[in-house]
């Protein structure tokens, strides 16, 4: 059988930071992890979707910076499609918490931006914006500005612009935190639908229990302080998911082992959000 080929591959890495008093802060230490190309049983590259699950303050948002190449480890190594990362690259899209669109572009323009500094033909722009912006739901709003919008829908526009340069590898940093239940609820089914249209992997970080069961095929439970992987654990959900997954007896039950794990996990130290 042949090995699944790893998008990313992390390998024994640390992040060290020194407070303003030259105290040594250890933020990260011996992280170990792989994300795999994931294929459907017909052959279909479909990427993967994992999570990394953690306390608030446990480093995930620094280890997915160094993933991006925003930040470099104090050791270790970070290898994404078989090259270490030594800075951003147009494999990898990131997707942060806080609304990121240029408030003096319109949505379309938005989108279209990081094709047409790459060169892109405005033609192509033109269709594949058109095309993603339809896929968000935000086709009547082509011509606005981000700053008429609400959060969801701003990082709509986000997931959009990110998916329009075709990366292999998309990170996202808590990008639904900030907004309220049923918006979040929402633009969480609208990222599976699109996810499952592409073939990149995703690595989600969240600190909301309910989310991580929901989303990923895979969740890396971390600690904290310093923050490490403390397990790996498969979601044995099948996709599609819909709503009423969150209702099942099994996904309370997988909710409540993994709210139990972060508990008993070394170094806890943090705000774990959990829906029941």
């Amino acid at each position: 059988m042949e090995t699944k080929k790893a998008k990313i591959a992390i390998h024994k890495v640390c992040r060290t930071f020194y407070s303003p008093k030259g105290e040594k802060i250890e933020a990260l230490k011996d992280v170990n992890l792989e994300v795999e190309d994931a294929f459907s049983p017909a052959g279909r590259d479909i990427g993967e979707f994992r999570v990394l699950l953690g306390p608030s303050g446990c480093g995930k948002s620094t280890l997915l910076r160094m993933i991006a190449g925003l930040d470099q480890p104090t050791s270790g190594e970070i290898v994404v499609n078989g090259q270490p990362v030594t800075g951003p690259g147009k494999d990898r899209g990131m997707v942060f918490q806080k609304y990121t669109s240029f408030p003096w572009l319109t949505v379309r323009q938005n989108v279209e931006y990081g094709m047409k500094i790459n060169g892109v033909p405005a033609t192509q722009r033109a269709e594949t914006s058109s095309r993603l912006i339809k896929a968000v739901g935000l086709s009547q709003f082509a011509d606005v500005y981000p700053d008429t919008l609400s959060g969801g829908m701003q990082q709509r526009v986000a997931i959009a612009r990110t998916l329009a340069l075709r990366p292999s590898v998309i990170l996202m940093d808590e990008p639904f935190g900030a907004l309220d239940a049923q918006t979040r609820s929402e633009m969480q089914q609208l990222l599976l639908t699109i996810w499952d249209e592409t073939a990149c992997a995703i690595l989600f970080v969240t600190h909301d229990v309910e989310e991580a069961v929901y989303l990923a095929d895979r969740i890396f439970i971390m600690s904290s302080h310093p923050g490490t992987i403390v397990e790996d654990l498969e979601v044995p959900f099948n996709r599609p998911r819909d709503l009423e997954l969150k209702e099942r007896t099994e996904f309370h039950e997988l909710q409540h082992y993994v709210l139990g794990r972060l508990k008993s996990a070394p170094g806890l130290g943090g705000n774990v959000r959990v829906s029941i």
